[in-house]
């Protein structure tokens, strides 16, 4: 398997209150342009550039490419019943088995870390070897991380969230997805 390169690049700042849960809610982001701007500056030029179809991912991607490629794998962690509530309203025994069980509970009607992660490395798995341009979500570059890093999904809590806006670099080596 020859090498890839991934740039993944997490949405502007998300224009929702804080405390609430929102995953594959479809939420408005802060203007994209000046995000775009400095992440060109950044980036190689000419990257195939994916995206989360989730507007708040979506609009920088088209920023930066008018035709963005859109695959649902990059969405971040569905809530499911949690979506667009406070988390402060969320059952607190939802939210311990959630604890309990990091990389395997599902959010009532949503889908567990786990879940998540396998969509997303069955994405990265079926890309072409070279350099890519992933415009996504933390949960999404969360998952990937930990997984290059042969760590287990509860270790994702641990680093921190990658900044709005942000470039992370991800190499992977021949043979090494």
């Amino acid at each position: 398997m020859a090498a890839l390169t991934l740039y993944l690049v997490r949405h502007p700042r998300p224009l929702i209150a804080p405390g609430v849960c929102y995953g594959q809610l479809d939420v408005a982001a802060e203007d994209s342009v000046p995000v775009a701007e400095r992440l060109r500056r950044e980036l190689p030029p000419e990257l195939p550039v994916w995206s989360s179809p989730l507007q708040r991912c979506r609009t920088l991607a088209e920023v930066l490419q008018p035709a963005p490629r859109l695959d649902a794998r990059l969405m971040e962690l569905d809530f499911g019943a949690w979506e667009g509530r406070s988390w402060d309203d969320i059952a607190r025994a939802e939210l311990d088995a959630w604890a309990a069980d990091i990389d395997g509970y599902a959010p009532p009607g949503g889908e567990s870390p786990r879940r998540l992660q396998q969509r997303v490395l069955a994405f990265v798995d079926e890309l072409p070897a070279g350099a890519h341009l992933l415009v996504t979500h933390a949960g999404v570059i969360r998952a990937l991380l930990v997984a290059a890093a042969g760590e287990t999904l509860a270790a994702a809590l641990n680093r921190p969230a990658p900044e709005y806006g942000s470039l992370t670099r991800l190499d992977y080596s021949s043979g090494s997805r």
